[in-house]
């Protein structure tokens, strides 16, 4: 009876322990925390394809606010460098319970892949300060103790509306985001009072009044009286002469008389409009108002800023092929025009603001300025690239207006023909090297064109001839394999089973050398040297 007792006892451990070693063999180790439900063998197909790999459906089966971001293309794992890839390439298991799925470099992650580049005071942010679950509104989703996911790209979900109701919810209209005051990007002329003259200098808290609303400070943006200057500011006339202010006053300055406030100056040859329309009297007037003034030429009344650069044939054209009323400062002159030009603006240059090139040092200069590229870029390749790939330093040559790293040269006009990989190679891989200080050295007259010029020898020296190892014996420019090795040209022809032999089983590392490499050149070829 006890020694039957004990067979059983014994028979139920054997099954125990063989049942926990077949299920070691099958899994590779405990998963993560947040998989852990799903451990033992019964549950392998909830995430693994029978008898394969883990499937990305399965995934996405779970995780499904995930596969509904992906799904409209949206977010990080719908950006050009996430898309298309296996969950498990990032996200992989059976490490332990205390494995990190959602690892990444934080200082280093690229924030726009999501699809919401971090700006100004944002790009300085941890990222848990914004990733925060009472910032989520989505209750499934801020249930979750680790997720990145449910934020939406409004201000006000993370900011409180500082406006309570009063303006719209689109804050970057107004605001930047390097700092919420002052808001930088806020017009005034696009409201219903347009800032003139003095107004422009107040301060806004002078007209925007602080409060407490609501148990928090508000300051009024809406619902102020701008109908009359008295909204503001006191009527110290006693309303003799009514609420029309301006009809004496301009927004200058109220010291500022209009002496002849009924005049309309638009019924004269010259209606003033732009600056022109706050120049004092006497500025043009500067003996009686009713001298005539000629008005047919800026020149007339402004001098030549530009010292003659456009004259020709002794003609000046008028200050108003080029500029406004409205002001000097900035010009009317046309992408269209500068392509009339003898220097038309194609590419980056179209990008390139007017003072880049035409105010290099204290004066604007617009003429004889260069038309080639050296005359306002460095050529950086002087003295190291042949001129006769570049005459006259013509760098069109290779380079285009668009971008300077777009080159289109034909490479095959020089000793080395351009093949397989080399041609996804960039110029500065081959061109541009460091030497052992670490200075960047340029090389294209006199480049070696040998593989070891640029290669290392992982043969060391096994395959010299003459004291040259010519690579392309036995490989060729689109991979590292030997696909053009043939072994019968050796002084050992592959026959019988030996073809069927992996190569690391006769070419074997030397450990002992250092560094170490695969001996190739095998000295002896008796069978009982390789087999014992």
């Amino acid at each position: 009876m006890l020694y039957a007792v004990t067979n059983r006892i014994f028979l139920i451990i054997v099954i125990i322990n063989y049942g926990y070693i077949l299920f070691a063999q099958i899994s590779p180790g405990d998963l993560a925390q947040s998989h852990s439900h799903l451990e033992g063998m019964s549950n392998c197909t909830k995430c693994h394809i029978l008898g394969e790999k883990v499937s990305n459906d399965k995934c996405l089966d779970c995780h499904k606010v995930l596969k509904k971001r992906i799904d409209q293309q949206k977010g990080y794992h719908s950006s050009s460098e996430i898309k298309g890839k296996e969950c498990v390439k990032c996200h992989s298991d059976h490490h332990g319970r205390n494995f990190e799925m959602i690892r990444f470099d934080v200082a280093d992650f690229n924030h726009s892949l999501t699809g919401y580049e971090l700006l100004g005071a944002h790009a300085r942010k941890e990222c848990k300060d914004c990733h925060k679950s009472e910032f989520i509104t989505d209750q499934d989703i801020r249930k979750k103790k680790y997720t990145y996911l449910g934020l939406n790209t409004s201000c006000l979900t993370c900011h409180s509306d500082y406006h309570q109701k009063t303006l719209a919810s689109d804050c970057v209209s107004c605001h930047d985001f390097e700092a919420f005051k002052p808001a930088s990007k806020f017009d005034h002329d696009k409201a219903k009072y347009h800032l003139l003259g003095k107004p422009k200098d107040v301060e806004c808290n002078k007209c925007h009044k602080t409060e407490i609303r609501n148990g928090a400070n508000f300051q009024q943006f809406t619902g102020i009286e701008f109908a009359s200057c008295t909204s503001c500011h006191q009527d110290v006339h006693n309303n003799k002469f009514g609420q029309n202010c301006i009809q004496c006053h301009s927004e200058e300055s109220f010291h500022v008389i209009k002496g002849l406030k009924d005049f309309d100056h638009s019924k004269t040859d010259y209606s003033l409009e732009g600056k022109h329309q706050y120049v004092d009297c006497k500025s043009c007037h500067k003996t009686n108002y009713t001298d005539p003034i000629w008005t047919n030429r800026c020149t007339n009344c402004h001098s030549d800023y530009h010292k003659k650069q456009f004259v020709k044939q002794d003609i000046a054209p008028d200050c108003s092929e080029c500029h406004t009323v409205n002001g000097f400062t900035g010009s009317s002159y046309t992408v269209e025009k500068h392509n009339d030009s003898k220097f038309p603006l194609r590419g980056a240059h179209l990008a390139t603001p007017c003072f880049a090139c035409h105010k290099k040092e204290t004066r604007w200069e617009f003429k004889e300025i260069g038309l080639r590229c050296i005359d306002c870029h460095e050529n950086i390749h002087e003295p190291y690239l042949d001129k006769k790939f570049y005459p006259e330093a013509t760098c069109e040559s290779c380079h285009g207006e668009s971008r300077w790293s777009d080159i289109q040269f034909d490479h095959s006009k020089t000793k080395f023909e351009l093949e397989g990989v080399h041609q996804r190679q960039s110029c500065r891989a081959c061109h541009f090297k460091k030497d052992e200080l670490g200075v960047v050295h340029q090389q294209f007259s006199g480049l070696v064109a040998t593989c070891t010029n640029c290669h290392n020898d992982i043969h060391y020296n096994q395959f010299d001839e003459n004291g040259i190892t010519n690579c392309n014996d036995c490989h060729d420019f689109n991979n590292w394999k030997a696909n053009k090795f043939d072994h019968s040209k050796t002084e050992f022809k592959l026959d019988g089973a030996h073809q069927q032999v992996a190569c690391s089983k006769c070419h074997k590392p030397l450990l002992k050398q250092q560094p170490s490499y695969v001996l190739y050149k095998i000295k002896n070829f008796r069978c009982e040297d390789c087999h014992k």
